[in-house]
């Protein structure tokens, strides 16, 4: 963008504990820019004695059950009704995916149509703290000793602000590469994904001599909150990214490179080819030899395969790459109750607990998201007998990186940065025309909704 704010945005480091049987399993978290002021909801919230509150008999919650997990919410709240008889939770589907919650939670805001927890995305939740609509989870937490220092630090650091969290993580992942183990035996391939980028197209000739006709080696899928998220390891491959702090900097010429590669991986080697709907969907069929997909697709992906799945960490580029850290967190709003609030934060509290994350990560394949449950003995059986679980957690340890500002902080953003990549992808656009045209929508964006707060 053409200046910076005039307080720089502030990354906040902070290290995840290790398995035990895994050395050093750190990260490094970006906690986000510097807020100028403290809002109104944190006054409120700071102001409420929660020892004086009684929690509400019944919550709602709004999820759009990431992962396919809407049997494993209902069974985590029959075991908090089983242990909290005097609340009730009703479980609402408030969208098929993150965006439509968060449409839904944006729609209803000025209404009595509210939950009382919502899924608070990557990319959603800091739109709802700057409008003042989530509540700081930190002295309830707090009360209820929750024990958040015991949250994997790389991804509970992820909602913090001004020193106060705002959400607390729950469906957490980084994207994951999937490949077909059998055509890579078939094609006479090391049992492993490629280190690079470069070395799954040597690999190409090999591959697809053995997937059908209409398939491919490699296979995508776009999206908001999907195909910006995956191609942050592609353009940091090339030692580019969207942003440096909040100033854009799709222009530079690493940056463009980043786009450049993904248009000759379709329109050139022809190693990719884009899936009208769903390449985890089209993976699992044995159209496409490989993927990029969540963490997240990992449960399904293996009940729905005839064939051995393989997970690795993505590929390098040739200035390295890395990995974001991405998914949900889940939020209490800021207008409901303090009975409603504490009751939310209770029923937060017990469903991402050792037992609980352990239970939500061995049914869906997201990662824990409390140290104490990747260094579980549950955890550690599940490894043990299904590695492909491990790799988010090593791939955590070994290349996360923070994702760039302007995607995750400045709302529409993602949205727009999507808007490109498919302009690349689908329809063959040049790299540096198609992100100089969103360039300035993003800066609106930008101006308006995020410098006046910082």
């Amino acid at each position: 963008m053409s200046h910076r704010p005039a307080r720089r945005p502030r990354r906040h480091l902070a290290v995840a504990s290790a398995l035990a049987a895994v050395a050093a399993l750190t990260a490094t978290a970006c906690s986000g820019p510097s807020v100028g002021s403290t809002p109104a909801a944190a006054d409120d919230a700071e102001a409420i004695d929660w020892s004086q509150v009684e929690p509400a008999s019944e919550i709602t919650w709004w999820s759009n059950h990431p992962g396919q997990s809407k049997a494993v919410e209902e069974e985590l709240i029959a075991r908090f009704e089983a242990e909290h008889p005097e609340i009730s939770v009703k479980l609402v589907t408030a969208g098929a995916n993150y965006d439509e919650v968060a449409q839904r939670f944006q729609a209803a805001s000025q209404t009595s149509d509210l939950p009382d927890l919502v899924i608070a995305s990557d990319v959603w939740w800091f739109r709802y703290h700057l409008n003042d609509q989530i509540m700081p989870l930190d002295d309830v937490f707090e009360h209820l000793d929750a024990e958040a220092d015991d949250f994997q630090p790389a991804l509970y650091a992820d909602y913090e602000y001004e020193g106060q969290h705002w959400a607390a993580p729950y469906a957490r992942s980084t994207p994951l590469f999937y490949y077909n183990k059998d055509l890579w035996a078939a094609a006479g391939l090391p049992d492993r994904g490629p280190e690079t980028w470069d070395e799954l197209q040597e690999w190409d000739a090999s591959l697809r001599q053995h997937v059908p006709a209409n398939g491919s080696t490699f296979g995508l899928s776009t999206g908001p909150s999907w195909g910006a998220w995956w191609f942050e390891n592609m353009i940091w491959g090339q030692g580019g990214e969207y942003s440096d702090g909040f100033d854009l900097t799709l222009d530079s010429d690493e940056s463009v490179a980043g786009g450049q590669f993904l248009h000759d991986l379709f329109h050139a080697s022809g190693v990719a080819s884009l899936s009208a709907d769903d390449a985890m969907a089209d993976f699992a069929s044995g159209l496409i030899a490989s993927t990029i997909g969540s963490t997240g697709s990992l449960k399904g992906a293996l009940d729905a395969a005839s064939f051995e799945v393989g997970t690795a960490y993505l590929p390098d580029g040739p200035a390295g790459g890395g990995t974001p850290t991405g998914g949900t967190g889940l939020a209490i709003p800021s207008s409901r109750t303090p009975e409603q609030k504490l009751a939310a934060a209770m029923f937060l509290q017990f469903i991402t607990n050792t037992e609980n994350t352990a239970y939500f990560s061995q049914s869906t394949g997201y990662m824990p998201v409390r140290t104490s449950a990747v260094e579980s003995d549950a955890m550690k059986e599940t490894y043990a007998q299904t590695p492909q679980f491990r790799t988010a957690v090593d791939q955590l340890a070994d290349k996360a990186r923070p994702q760039d500002y302007v995607r995750v902080f400045v709302p529409g953003a993602d949205a727009l940065l999507n808007q490109a990549i498919e302009q690349i992808v689908i329809e063959g656009a040049d790299p540096r025309t198609a992100f100089e045209a969103i360039t300035p929508q993003i800066e609106t964006a930008y101006k308006e909704n995020v410098e006046p707060y910082l």
